[in-house]
């Protein structure tokens, strides 16, 4: 896989609104549970306990609400979609568009109808990316500063780089995952401000790992045990940061970085392949 900086054919760059930091969208787990096995976390052999993951929804719910003071948009569970809950993957929102995903996995292709219904009922301009692209939105593309990471090629094909880059008139940074494990960008990735992020080492290809430490002023790496907790799908807001319960040493750092830290247990979610930061979609 090559790996490059997309830049657009046109001078003008960085087109591309950030989000707000104080809305987001979120589907409650009314319908959540393991019915197929997409990625290694999943097994159909280990069931989400469904009441639990309701109460560890609302927790979260509750933590942003009140700690980050954002206001939460809801969309409508849909029977058959376990994973809609996780609406991180919708799509990429910039101002009043968005750019709805294309799910590479036939079990999940059905929730682009929903979204792409919410979206358009709440009057954004629903842009539609080319069918044979997988692109799955914010779960592969990360916002940090003025720099839009991407990564490939699990969920998102490169070449859905290339034409984010066009449509948003900005420079996409193209980043290689190579460990299962950490399938998307947001299961590895998390930029915390414009100079620092949170990252996982073993997720990504040697020359990928050069590229971020060019590209980011200071790296902290997650030890295994800690990445395994998802300690990189945190939902980062000025400087308060909501991540799964259990990553000490993580907590640590963050806390001597400046930033409040609210740990909130998600493990049903882990079952599934994601956690807080794969339940919500900033708007």
């Amino acid at each position: 896989m090559a790996l490059f900086l997309v830049v657009p054919q046109t001078p003008q760059s960085n087109m591309m609104s950030p989000p707000s930091r104080n809305r987001m969208l979120m589907c409650p787990p009314d319908y959540f549970r393991i019915e197929y096995e997409i990625n290694p976390w999943m097994s159909l052999k280990n069931p989400a306990d469904q009441i639990r993951a309701r109460w560890q929804w609302d927790q979260l719910y509750t933590v942003i609400e009140e700690k980050l003071q954002a206001k939460v948009e809801l969309l409508d569970p849909q029977p058959g979609h376990p994973d809609l809950v996780f609406t991180a993957n919708a799509g990429l929102v910039s101002g009043k568009r968005v750019w709805v995903s294309n799910f590479k996995y036939p079990e999940r292709q059905g929730e682009q109808t929903f979204f792409r219904e919410w979206f358009m009922e709440n009057g954004y301009e629903v842009i539609s990316v080319p069918p044979e692209l997988a692109f799955e939105g914010e779960g592969d593309f990360l916002r940090m500063g003025s720099l839009l990471f991407a990564g490939a090629p699990f969920r998102t094909d490169l070449s859905s780089h290339i034409f984010i880059s066009k449509e948003l008139q900005c420079e996409v940074i193209s980043l290689e995952l190579i460990h299962p494990k950490f399938y998307h960008l947001d299961t590895c990735f998390c930029p915390l401000n414009d100079r620092s992020a949170l990252f996982v080492p073993d997720a990504f290809s040697p020359s990928s790992l050069k590229i971020l430490t060019a590209c980011v002023d200071h790296l902290i790496p997650l030890k295994t045990t800690e990445a395994n907790l998802f300690s990189a799908n945190a939902i980062v807001s000025g400087n308060k940061i909501i991540f799964q319960r259990g990553a000490e040493t993580t907590r640590k750092k963050l806390e001597n970085e400046g930033f409040e830290v609210f740990p909130v247990d998600l493990s049903e979610f882990i079952k599934a392949g994601g956690s807080a930061k794969c339940l919500v979609l900033w708007l």
